[in-house]
């Protein structure tokens, strides 16, 4: 039987913390589906087809990814991708407290659906999307931390003013 995850998140905007997380996925599983879920409830720096692009390129080297959307339940969702695991990203303490919430809700919900924890690689330990946008909307420098593409749409969305001197 394949053997296949489901990778779900907001990805905005994908890290190479994020694709670190689905190559070293990869070797567990056979295919990975990096899936974003819709929140109306939630504000995006980028829209959900922006996001969808940005991670198709950065990710289109890899053959057993698949990139896709869903709305409602995880684990429904899982369960019709014909899915066996939810894949986790690990920073810190602080995140596995929630995670471990959500992956016995999801357990409760379906137990056929396992979650699997990797921790993140140490050379990203400390990025998440939220501390890029932030940093990148002051003028921050977030190269090497996200993909080219990525970095040229937070150019974009956030143009850096000329200071007088």
């Amino acid at each position: 039987m394949e053997r296949i995850a489901i990778y779900p998140g907001s990805f905005d905007p994908v890290t190479n913390g994020h694709l670190d997380l689905v190559h070293r996925g990869l070797k567990i599983f056979d295919r990975i589906i990096v899936t974003i879920l819709t929140n109306p409830k939630k504000q995006f720096l980028f829209s959900l087809e922006e996001r969808m692009q940005m991670l198709r390129a950065s990710l289109s080297g890899a053959a057993r990814v698949e990139v896709d959307a869903f709305d409602g339940l995880l684990v429904d969702y899982a369960a019709r991708r014909g899915a066996q695991a939810v894949l986790r990203g690990l920073r810190a303490l602080s995140d596995f407290e929630l995670e471990f919430q959500m992956a016995l809700m999801n357990r409760r919900l379906n137990r056929e659906i396992q979650t699997v924890f990797l921790m993140t690689g140490m050379r990203w330990i400390y990025t998440s999307s939220s501390i890029i946008k932030e940093a990148a909307q002051f003028g921050g420098d977030v190269k090497g931390m996200v993909p080219q593409l990525v970095l040229e749409r937070l150019t974009t969305k956030f143009p850096q003013p000329v200071t007088p001197r």
